[in-house]
C-alpha cells in the first residue's frame, strides 16, 4: 500500500480518536534517529500462507495454525505465546508497549522486529529501540514515511502485521489468536479492535479475499472513510 492510499484512512483514525497528527510525526522523527535501512526482501512472502498471530487468549489453543503456515507474523505478545509452544516467528510487530525485552532478544538472534512509533510512545522508542540490533529493526510509522521509517498501512499491531504481509506478497492470510470482541480490554482498546476489524475488511476487499476472522461479521462492517478498493 502506498501512503497516498493510506492517508485518507489515517486521517479518519486521527479524527475518531482525537490524536494529533503532529504527535505521530514527532514520534516518527525520533524513531528515524535510530533506524537504518531494512531490506524488506528478507521477509518476502510471495506465494506463502502467512499466519498473522494476534494476542488474544485463544492463541494458546491455535498455535498449530501458526506452526502450519509458511511464515508467521506475530503481533506483540503473540511472539511469547508462540515461543512457549515451540513456534518460531519471522517478524514481530510491536509498538513496544508490552514486551520490549522479547523484541530485543529477537533482534539479537537475527529475527526482524517491526518497531512502530506513534504519538504516545516516544519514551518507549527512546528507551528500547537503541538497545535492539539495528540490522534487524524494520522501523514503521502510521504517518508519512521518511528516511528509513516505512509505512505499509494499518493501525494496531495486529492489522499492521496483516498489511505488512500483504505488502510482501502473501498469497493467503490466516489469523490465529484474534478476538475482536475481547471483553477483557478497556474502552479505548475496544475501539481500536473495532478499527482493526474494519481495516482487515478493507484489506480483504483490496485483495479480493475472504479472511476467516471476519466470517459472520461482514454484514455489520463498512469500509473506513477514505478507503478505496481497486
Amino acid at each position: 500500500m502506498e501512503f497516498d492510499e493510506w492517508e485518507p484512512v489515517y486521517e479518519a483514525v486521527l479524527a475518531d480518536f482525537g490524536y494529533p497528527r503532529a504527535d505521530d510525526e514527532a514520534a516518527r522523527d525520533v524513531l528515524a534517529e535510530y533506524a537504518t535501512p531494512f531490506d524488506a526482501a528478507r521477509l518476502d512472502c510471495t506465494g506463502d500462507r502467512v499466519a498473522v498471530a494476534g494476542g488474544a487468549a485463544s492463541l494458546a489453543d491455535e498455535t498449530a495454525v501458526a506452526a502450519d503456515a509458511d511464515r508467521v507474523f506475530a503481533a506483540s505478545t503473540a511472539a511469547d505465546v508462540l515461543a512457549d509452544a515451540g513456534v518460531g516467528v519471522d517478524v514481530m510487530v510491536t509498538d513496544l508497549d508490552k514486551n520490549p525485552a522479547t523484541a530485543r532478544r529477537l533482534t539479537e538472534s537475527g529475527t526482524p522486529v517491526a518497531a512502530h512509533a506513534h504519538g504516545d510512545n516516544v519514551d518507549a522508542v527512546r528507551e528500547h529501540v537503541p538497545t535492539f540490533d539495528a540490522e534487524h529493526v524494520l522501523a514503521t510509522t502510521q504517518a508519512a514515511p521518511v528516511d528509513a521509517v516505512s509505512n505499509f498501512g494499518g493501525f494496531t499491531d495486529g492489522d499492521r502485521a496483516a498489511f505488512l504481509a500483504d505488502h510482501l506478497g502473501a498469497a493467503e492470510l490466516v489469523f490465529p489468536g484474534w478476538d475482536v470482541d475481547d471483553s477483557t480490554v478497556g474502552g479505548e482498546k475496544a475501539r481500536k479492535l473495532r478499527w482493526a476489524e474494519r481495516l482487515l475488511y478493507w484489506l480483504e476487499r483490496r485483495r479480493g479475499d475472504r479472511f476467516g476472522v471476519l466470517d459472520g461479521r461482514r454484514d455489520g462492517l463498512a469500509l473506513p472513510d477514505g478507503a478505496t478498493v481497486d
